[in-house]
């Protein structure tokens, strides 16, 4: 009997010892970083060390919900925030009926095709896509030059310029960019799907479309509510690049987002004292709104994904 357990504690160890590497980075490339947070305590002054007399205490968090100006800069960034964010959740069915349709193609080059060309621009930096938008959107692009050239138009519109409908054109650039990558993991739950199932839909008769609905989407759906609570657990995390390279004077109000509107804080203002608080308001919220996910997982499909 001791022999035994002797056998399952040297067990327990080696397989510690697998996961010990990745602990290690864990530790040191996402908690150890948490140690900047102590920014936010402090009035730093780069590149002045932090010292007792600088220390501040609350101070920051205070000035983010007593100063009327910059409230109403960080409502408004909310709201950016909050509008992009429930466009994208909105829409994040998108890439799984685009992988439904994808894998009824039965030509199977063409289906590689158009799988590699809808993945590709998830390699594409920020930079390049604005690129893009710029060549076909701008002034002189081809869009404004084609409503021209055939009289539809009399001058070029500001596309780029417009804070109109940035909501949308953003969300429209990040789907184009993600569309196909995001459809990935999709196709490999629509390959597990046990074969027996559509060779009996067959016997009895059933449709094409009858077998997507039937039995193609309710076998993806435990995939599609874990990749929701996960895109809600991190409904105010946008991510800044984007919105950085698409930013300008006359769309800010309308493209500033929250992970762009700290970086604007520390980088072009800097406020890094503020930026830090800001950025601990955002992870607190974001872990609220994780446990809530997780909470809504474990209700609906009676297991959570922590």
């Amino acid at each position: 009997m001791k022999l035994l357990q002797n056998k399952k504690k040297l067990r327990s160890y080696k397989e510690f010892l697998y996961i010990l590497p990745f602990i290690l980075l864990v530790a040191v490339f996402a908690y150890y970083p948490l140690y900047g947070w102590l920014y936010a305590f402090f009035d730093y002054r780069p590149p002045q060390p932090l010292t007792m007399e600088s220390f501040v205490g609350l101070k920051w968090f205070k000035s983010l919900v007593s100063n009327q100006v910059k409230t109403k800069q960080i409502l408004n960034v909310l709201t950016n925030t909050l509008v992009m964010s429930g466009i994208t959740v909105g829409t994040s069915w998108l890439p799984m009926i685009f992988a439904v349709f994808l894998n009824e193609i039965k030509c199977i080059p063409f289906r590689k095709a158009v799988q590699t060309v809808t993945t590709i621009p998830n390699f594409i930096s920020w930079v390049l896509v604005y690129s893009v938008a710029f060549n076909i959107f701008n002034n002189t692009g081809v869009v404004n030059h084609l409503l021209v050239s055939t009289g539809i138009l009399e001058k070029p519109v500001q596309f780029l310029q417009a804070s109109d409908h940035v909501w949308l054109t953003q969300w429209f650039w990040l789907t184009w960019k993600n569309l196909g990558w995001a459809a990935i993991m999709y196709i490999a739950a629509i390959t597990g799907i046990d074969e027996e199932l559509f060779e009996a839909a067959r016997v009895d008769g059933a449709t094409r479309m009858k077998m997507i609905r039937y039995i193609t989407i309710p076998s993806i759906l435990p995939t599609y509510f874990v990749l929701l609570m996960l895109s809600i657990a991190s409904f105010l995390s946008n991510g800044m690049e984007q919105y950085y390279v698409f930013q300008n004077a006359f769309n800010k109000e309308k493209i500033q987002v929250l992970d762009l509107y700290v970086f604007n804080l520390a980088m072009g203002s800097g406020s890094y004292s503020v930026a830090t608080a800001l950025s601990i308001l955002k992870s607190i919220i974001s872990l609220i709104l994780l446990s809530v996910a997780n909470g809504i997982s474990k209700l609906v499909r009676g297991e959570s994904f922590l």
